[in-house]
């Protein structure tokens, strides 16, 4: 049978497991996806995909996991895009439109290493592996005497780049290690207060077109927004005002991270420079509904502190 939606996904293990999982709550949310083939799954092959010599900053940041997922979208090949939140920028394609924002998954990092059971434990000089200049900026600000190494490549290869030696250590997020079942690789997950993680990690996003081309697109749009949940939105709303206040660019070590406590939601966010020796954080509560203006609000007074030039 011919599909009755198309999913576009990047290729990598995690965006695939990311994609089954949209399947399977389009499938348990709507009979009629129940069919056998009518949900399709189609991989991309995306730029930062193609290119993993070189630093992640210096090939343009963020929209190098999405940009030709969104093309497609737009082309009309697939219908809906699955995206790792925090790989978006904080403004889509025109006539598209964020449908729904999945239960979200832990946002926390997780410290991995073959040699120390903890970040404090690692020896002086030890090298840690990461191509997040969060992470590295993180990393220099609680310990300025290790190094940082560049790392980068699919969670596998990161993995097997550590147990090689090409490093003491590395972070990745819990979430995807949960999502491929890769739990035990953890050494030891770290809080938020202590490394805060990016904006946006641990959710996915599901994109289509507005619905107002045609009655079929209509119909994708409805069906993803029975997906849409809606703590998980306000949550990543809130964190994606504060980054688009800030409007960094993507050589900018951000952190945002938004906690709602029944009808609260509280932000904290916090800027570096690259070596780690300066930091500016904010922090606010609000209600709920107001998740939007609670981020732009963080934004701009951390913005005010740090000034402009500290973002460049």
């Amino acid at each position: 049978m011919t599909a009755k939606i198309i999913l576009g996904s990047r290729g990598s293990a995690l965006a695939l497991a990311q994609t089954r999982e949209t399947r399977e709550r389009l499938m348990a949310a709507w009979p009629e996806l129940r069919e056998p083939g009518a949900i399709e799954i189609r991989t991309v092959k995306t730029t930062g995909d193609v290119v993993r010599d070189r630093p992640l900053a210096e090939l343009g940041g963020k929209g190098l996991f999405i940009k030709e997922v969104e093309g497609e979208l737009l082309s009309g090949a697939i219908d809906a895009a699955v995206h790792s939140m925090k790989d978006m920028e904080t403004t889509i394609a025109d006539a598209t439109i964020l449908a729904a924002v999945l239960p979200r998954e832990d946002p926390r990092d997780a410290f991995i290493s073959p040699h120390a059971d903890s970040f404090e434990a690692l020896p002086q000089g030890a090298r840690v592996g990461t191509a997040s200049v969060r992470r590295a900026a993180l990393v220099l600000n609680r310990r300025p005497d290790l190094q940082v190494v560049m790392f980068r490549g699919n969670v596998d290869t990161r993995l097997r780049k550590l147990h090689d030696g090409e490093a003491d250590a590395t972070f990745l997020a819990v979430c995807g290690l949960k999502r491929l079942e890769m739990e035990h690789a953890i050494t030891r997950i770290m809080e938020p207060d202590a490394f805060p993680p990016p904006v946006s990690q641990g959710a996915i996003g599901i994109q289509c077109r507005d619905g107002n081309a045609s009655s079929r697109d209509a119909e994708i749009a409805r069906w993803l927004s029975a997906l849409d949940d809606k703590p998980s939105r306000m949550r990543v709303t809130a964190e994606r005002a504060m980054l688009a206040a800030l409007d960094g660019s993507c050589r900018t070590p951000i952190s945002g991270h938004a906690v709602l406590d029944g009808d609260r939601l509280t932000l904290n966010g916090l800027v570096l420079s690259l070596d780690g020796t300066q930091s500016h954080a904010g922090s606010a509560s609000a209600e709920a509904g107001d998740a939007e203006s609670l981020g732009r609000g963080v934004g701009e007074d951390i913005l005010s502190r740090c000034g402009r030039d500290f973002l460049a």
